[in-house]
């Protein structure tokens, strides 16, 4: 890489630190508002696809030699960058876990609905 390449490259994390911090001061703005945390989230996540989707692939390296850089970089910085998702399933055991009262009144409405 050379030192132009480097150089950009170290302005555009000093960028993406600054704006990973805006996000996180509006995140904790929110905190204990699950909906607007959800929205926060939500949005994060289309940003993730819309890039990964639409300029990185277009990115993608056309030889080998590129291939292998990439490939290179991705293996010694932590892999392949992911957002898992949440299921409802995970969160409703998590709220289970937090108040055992809520899995009780769950439980007993499944048995009526059953019965």
């Amino acid at each position: 890489m050379d030192s132009h390449t480097q150089l950009h490259l170290s302005a555009s994390l000093t960028q993406l630190e600054s704006l990973a911090d805006e996000v996180w001061t509006l995140a904790k703005t929110a905190e204990g508002n699950s909906l607007e945390l959800l929205a926060i989230l939500r949005i994060l996540e289309q940003l993730h696809q819309d890039i990964r989707d639409s300029l990185f692939q277009q990115s993608l390296p056309d030889n080998r030699q590129q291939l292998y850089h990439l490939l290179r970089e991705i293996e010694s910085k932590g892999g392949w960058p992911y957002i898992p998702r949440s299921s409802l399933k995970s969160v409703m055991e998590h709220l289970q876990k937090e108040s055992p009262v809520m899995g009780l009144e769950e439980a007993s409405g499944q048995e009526e609905i059953q019965g």
